[in-house]
């Protein structure tokens, strides 16, 4: 959250400078506050664990966040009661006409299939188009971001040798984003994916700028962090919204599917599957998502009426970030 000062007070210069969040005191008493509206487009099969994962994150934002779960209508629900679904979830053309601060499309366990053999491919596309003019900003996670890079930004996505599967060491190489407001240099975050996005594509693509990526020599992360259009397109390509079971969870299924899965890594105490893992991405992803929500926060209109599409909002091409970035 903002702190309001005087405008004319030599500190807010430079916490302006530092990427600390100050409004002075016209500004102040110029705003109307509301809740923000949050859509989550929920992909993945164990529905309630993932409602459980990113509620928990978003909780940490002091201003009322109003969430509404999207579902598409090709997507197997076999694994979540259908009670639960007609409770809790709309069908997302159910609220096409509404409009919304923020989106969450979520990861789906379809990475290895090409995006256009995806059930609901066809469908997720209209999301996404729909999002550009009906919500201020999309956060992307996993299969879900490498969807909507492909979709936005015809970024191609590429199947690794082996599956990414653990909590890796990823680096800051641009903390003056707001998104990576408050961050060490380095952060640890869940990786559970078989494939990667096109590093060289995204390098060469104006539009989209890597703020966080992988720093660990046990995986190939890469890019894990990335923005578009002044932070209203986001792309996290890991799970930092998993709670301490999860790759557990996915490890144990895995071992009654395949034959010596990859033991995640930095995850349980001594490599051994028997102990509990230890948590150690919670602050990093509580900051991540409080750091989203200002974002939005800062920059929703009071009235969603007045929202602008994602590629009307002024662009310039941003240099790449240099070490003074990372001081």
């Amino acid at each position: 959250m903002p702190i309001v000062i005087q405008n004319d007070l030599p500190a807010k210069k430079i916490l302006e400078n530092e990427n600390i969040f100050v409004m002075d005191e016209e500004r102040a008493g110029t705003q109307e506050i509301r809740p923000l509206q949050i859509a989550i487009l929920n992909l993945m099969p164990l529905k309630e664990d993932t409602e459980l994962d990113i509620l928990r994150v978003l909780s940490n934002f002091p201003i009322q966040l109003k969430i509404t779960f999207l579902m598409v209508h090709n997507e197997d629900t076999s694994y979540v009661a259908p009670s639960h679904l007609n409770q809790f979830y709309v069908f997302w053309d159910e609220a096409r006409e509404r409009r919304f601060d923020g989106l969450i499309i979520t990861g789906a366990p379809v990475e290895r299939m090409p995006f256009e053999e995806v059930y609901y491919w066809e469908e997720l596309k209209e999301i996404m188009e729909w999002s550009k003019s009906h919500v201020y900003s999309t956060f992307h996670l996993c299969w879900g971001a490498q969807a909507g890079l492909y979709y936005h930004h015809n970024i191609e996505k590429q199947l690794m040798p082996e599956k990414l599967s653990g909590v890796y060491r990823h680096r800051v190489i641009h903390r003056k984003k707001m998104i990576m407001r408050g961050m060490d240099d380095y952060f640890m975050a869940p990786q559970s994916r078989y494939t990667k996005v096109d590093e060289k594509a995204i390098a060469e693509n104006p539009e989209l700028y890597v703020v966080a990526e992988g720093a660990d020599p046990l995986g190939d992360v890469g890019s894990t962090m990335i923005l578009a259009y002044s932070s209203r397109q986001i792309f996290m390509t890991g799970h930092t919204e998993y709670d301490r079971l999860d790759l557990d969870k996915e490890y144990k299924r895995d071992l009654t599917k395949e034959k010596d899965p990859q033991i995640p890594v930095n995850y349980y105490p001594d490599d051994d599957p028997s102990k509990e893992p230890i948590l150690s991405w919670r602050s990093s992803s509580n900051s991540i998502y409080s750091n989203w929500l200002n974002i939005v926060y800062q920059g929703t209109p009071y009235d969603l009426n007045d929202l602008t599409d994602v590629t009307e909002d002024s662009y310039l091409k941003e240099e790449k970030a240099t070490s003074d970035d990372i001081a």
